[in-house]
């Protein structure tokens, strides 16, 4: 992606850090031990009875199919297309940019803008959701570990502090604050899983690691295309887990994608997609099966509840229950500010992209601006109606540019079949006639 002769910006481990901080982050965290609890003991359409082994079988699938290849898919595209089309054809960095194969100069006008309008409208309310999501889990463990009451006050005054933090390293520029904090990202996850998967269920985590991901290859059609027309109660579940995570995906996929193809310039078609799609993907799976096999393992074969926790405290309640459980918890705590900052710093950096043209050096001013505005949304989305509320208002900001989703995917497709045959590619050579 880029001229014949461009070399990464990146080495390769930082810049899988930077995919992974700026595309997962905090929901990892979140989620990580509170999906396949939620799948296993409280709500599952898939198994019979919750609470058994089945469900369990169930739980971990289900949880790899919401944060696999799927989400992952829908950052691919997004960021492959505009790649392709700001590096390999010079053009701006927008999402309207990329629809020119489609619509011609007429991306350049009006259409154009309500495009990147739309897209601006996601990003806000995709990273601002998000940002939400961390400020109740910071607030979630220190009520569980210090009795630190829950509230909105409380996760104003997280954020405030959070958002200070993030400016700081907006102000730093792309090069060092996203990459040095992306670096430290990776650093202290890694720490928190091997400290979990040594002291947890060893075996019992590979187990379900190894057995999850055959289940969920072999059930990905059948999960892909499950509506459930009959049956009210499973339709609801649908909504409220599948639904919501794909228009999480696709409302982070301008943000998202905007930023993988900032930081991918230089690696080729190849290597983007395979490492995009595969290997985020198995690190979730190696995740999940980390905490979420561990909180499992808990409530079933130990008896501990872990299921009555409030969704926000249900990582720190597996802590709980094992040596240097209050070191865990603090260094998850850590880590979710940290992707928090990740995410704010790199959303300030995309939104300052998608507001100054495509540029992709926006302003000091500009990137401090959306960052004010991003905390302002999400405390604004935390103040109306918390939890319910984010993915509320995830979902609607989801629908219009899953459309626009759509378009990018063909115009890039006849892009790169026009340039394939001005260059050749795929002609039969002439016979030669004597």
């Amino acid at each position: 992606m880029g001229g014949p002769d461009e070399q990464p910006e990146f080495n390769r481990p930082t810049w899988i850090a930077m995919l992974f901080s700026a595309g997962m982050g905090i929901g990892l965290v979140f989620w990580g031990a509170a999906e396949p609890i939620n799948h296993y003991a409280i709500t599952n359409p898939f198994a019979e009875e919750t609470g058994t082994e089945q469900a369990i079988r169930d739980a971990m699938s289900v949880t790899f199919f919401h944060w696999g290849i799927h989400a992952w898919a829908i950052y691919g595209i997004v960021a492959l297309v505009l790649a392709y089309f700001n590096f390999r054809h010079n053009r701006p960095g927008l999402i309207s940019a990329a629809l020119n194969p489609l619509f011609g100069k007429s991306m350049e006008g009006p259409l154009g803008s309500v495009i990147d309008v739309l897209a601006v409208i996601a990003t806000v309310i995709g990273v601002a959701t998000t940002l939400g999501f961390g400020a109740v889990q910071i607030n979630g463990g220190l009520s569980f570990l210090f009795d630190i009451p829950s509230s909105f006050w409380m996760q104003l005054v997280i954020i405030t502090i959070v958002t200070v933090l993030f400016m700081i390293s907006a102000w730093t520029g792309l090069g060092r604050g996203i990459k040095v904090l992306s670096n430290v990202n990776m650093i202290l996850a890694i720490a928190l899983f091997f400290i979990m998967f040594m002291i947890g269920p060893t075996m019992f985590i590979l187990n379900m690691f190894t057995q999850s991901i055959g289940a969920y290859f072999q059930t990905l059609p059948t999960m892909s295309f499950r509506i459930a027309p009959l049956d009210q109660a499973e339709r609801d579940w649908i909504n409220a887990w599948t639904i919501f995570y794909w228009a999480w995906w696709i409302a982070w996929a301008p943000f998202v994608g905007i930023f993988i193809a900032r930081v991918s310039k230089g690696r080729s078609i190849r290597e983007f997609v395979f490492t995009v799609l595969v290997v985020p993907s198995l690190i979730g799976f190696l995740w999940f099966s980390t905490f979420g096999g561990t909180a499992i393992s808990l409530e079933h074969f130990e008896g501990v509840d872990l299921s009555s926790l409030a969704t926000e405290e249900m990582l720190f309640g597996v802590f709980s229950n094992y040596p240097f459980g209050m070191v865990a918890s603090i260094a998850a705590i850590t880590l979710i500010s940290t992707f928090f900052i990740t995410s704010a710093d790199s959303g300030t950096y995309v939104l300052g992209m998608m507001t100054t043209g495509g540029s992709h050096q926006p302003g000091q001013a500009i990137k401090l601006t959306w960052g004010v505005l991003l905390s302002a949304t999400a405390l604004a989305l935390l103040y109306t109606g918390g939890l319910q509320a984010l993915q509320n208002t995830m979902i609607i900001a989801a629908l219009p540019f899953s459309i626009i989703m759509l378009l990018m995917a063909i115009s890039f497709l006849k892009a790169i079949y026009k340039e394939g045959r001005e260059l050749g590619i795929g002609k039969i050579p002439k016979k030669k006639t004597k």
